[in-house]
């Protein structure tokens, strides 16, 4: 009798347990079959005009998404910063664009910390954990599993100036993809068919051909703080992919179509 009663003990937890994924799992599927409403996207369109240039058939779900990582996410403000609605939709576009069209997603990530401006990193360090940014005044900040840390004036022009290629909250998203194999360090999840000797050889080549026009003092189309590691020019590569496509598609064409291979997206194509 005892063994009947733990049998059906252990059935009640399974179906239990199978019950809280399938529930999870359509919650999820909703989120991301739901559109925004004509507010929030006049919002996004606003503080975010990258997304104008996002293929049609693209946009529901860039709206999906935004509407699953706002389900996810808590945000909280510091000095002074208010969370509304600008903020949360500029913050969570700007991520979103990155697997808009890509299986990868933020699993792990649960908050977001917004400061108003650049903020001071001086406390203890956690190698492996913690990507810090600028010394000891930050822009942004991506721990492997969480949280995000944004200054909302880097974030917020950003967002507004698509072509300067410079935007931290796709640096600091760039980071939290490329968490998601363990460990950030330019080698991020690859997609599959997408082979690691032609990722390892157009990242190493541009990579080091950035470093020597840093130190050459020359002018570079990804930020020069690329130059810092290998992650770091993963975080900035990442960035003016989107932001400077046609350039970089002519100056780096081998680690162009790795990254058009790695998001599923050509925005040098985009109108």
């Amino acid at each position: 009798m005892t063994l009947v009663w733990i049998l059906l003990a252990l059935l009640l937890v399974a179906g239990g347990l199978s019950y809280r994924g399938w529930a999870k799992a359509r919650h999820r599927d909703r989120l991301l079959a739901s559109p925004l409403t004509d507010e929030q996207r006049a919002i996004v369109m606003k503080l975010v005009p990258m997304v104008r240039r996002l293929p049609a058939e693209l946009r529901p779900a860039l709206e999906g998404r935004i509407n699953r990582f706002l389900d996810q996410v808590t945000f909280h403000g510091y000095g002074g910063v208010e969370i509304d609605d600008g903020l949360r939709l500029s913050v969570a576009a700007q991520a979103c664009l990155l697997v808009v069209n890509s299986p990868d997603w933020f699993e792990t990530l649960r908050t977001v910390l917004v400061y108003p401006s650049a903020f001071d990193t001086r406390r203890p360090r956690h190698d492996g954990e913690l990507v810090h940014e600028n010394g000891a005044h930050a822009a942004g900040e991506s721990w492997a599993r969480g949280p995000v840390v944004l200054s909302w004036d880097h974030a917020l022009r950003g967002g507004l100036d698509p072509d300067d290629g410079h935007n931290v909250v796709m640096h600091e998203f760039a980071h939290q993809l490329d968490s998601l194999t363990g460990q950030a360090n330019g080698v991020p999840l690859l997609r599959k068919g997408q082979r690691f000797d032609n990722w390892e050889r157009a990242m190493l080549d541009a990579y080091e051909g950035h470093v020597r026009r840093v130190e050459a003092g020359h002018a570079t189309l990804i930020d020069p703080y690329g130059a810092t590691n290998h992650q770091e020019f993963f975080a900035e590569a990442t960035v003016t992919f989107f932001e400077k496509p046609a350039a970089f598609r002519r100056e780096e064409p081998a680690l162009y179509a790795e990254l058009a291979t790695l998001f599923a997206l050509d925005p040098a194509e985009w109108a």
